[in-house]
C-alpha cells in the first residue's frame, strides 16, 4: 500500500500566553514594532515573515504562562541593528551579539514582560534555505 502524500503547510504560528496581555501587546507592537496581522480580542497575532506569526495571548483554561523552556527565534540579517534598536528602547539584554560557532548563527537574548526568551538571530550556515552570505562574516 502507498503511503499518502504529505500535505502542504501554509504557515506557523506560534502563541505565547500571557497573564496580562494588555501589558504585553505594547512590547509587540511599540517595541518590536510586529506588524499586527489580526486581532482577536483574548489574542493578538503578529506576521515574523511572510508566512510565520507570533500570537500572544491572555490565560484562559487550559493555557497559561509558561516561559521555562520556550526559545522564540527571530530571523534578521540585520542582528547589530536589533540589538542597537533594543538597547535605545531600555530593554534588558542578556548579552551582546555573538557568533555560537556550535550552530553557526549569530545573535543575542533577551525576554518580553512576561519572562519568555527571544533571540535575533542570522543563519550563517550555507545550507540555510535562502542563504547567500554564508560564513562570510564573523
Amino acid at each position: 500500500m502507498t503511503e499518502p502524500a504529505t500535505p502542504a503547510l501554509d504557515g506557523q504560528v506560534t502563541f505565547l500566553y500571557a497573564d496580562d496581555p494588555d501589558a504585553t501587546w505594547p512590547f509587540y507592537e511599540e517595541v518590536l514594532r510586529l506588524p499586527l496581522a489580526l486581532d482577536q480580542g483574548l489574542c493578538r497575532i503578529y506576521r515574523t515573515g511572510p508566512s510565520s506569526y507570533l500570537g500572544v495571548c491572555g490565560v484562559r483554561p487550559g493555557r497559561q504562562s509558561n516561559p521555562a523552556g520556550v526559545v522564540v527565534s527571530l530571523l534578521t540579517a540585520d542582528v547589530d541593528g536589533w540589538h542597537k534598536r533594543l538597547q535605545a528602547a531600555a530593554i534588558v539584554i542578556e548579552g551582546p551579539p555573538v557568533l555560537h560557532r556550535t550552530f553557526n548563527v549569530y545573535g543575542f537574548f533577551f525576554r518580553d514582560p512576561n519572562g519568555y526568551l527571544l533571540e535575533f538571530q542570522e543563519f550563517r550556515d550555507t545550507a540555510w534555505p535562502g542563504n547567500t552570505a554564508g560564513d562570510q562574516r564573523s
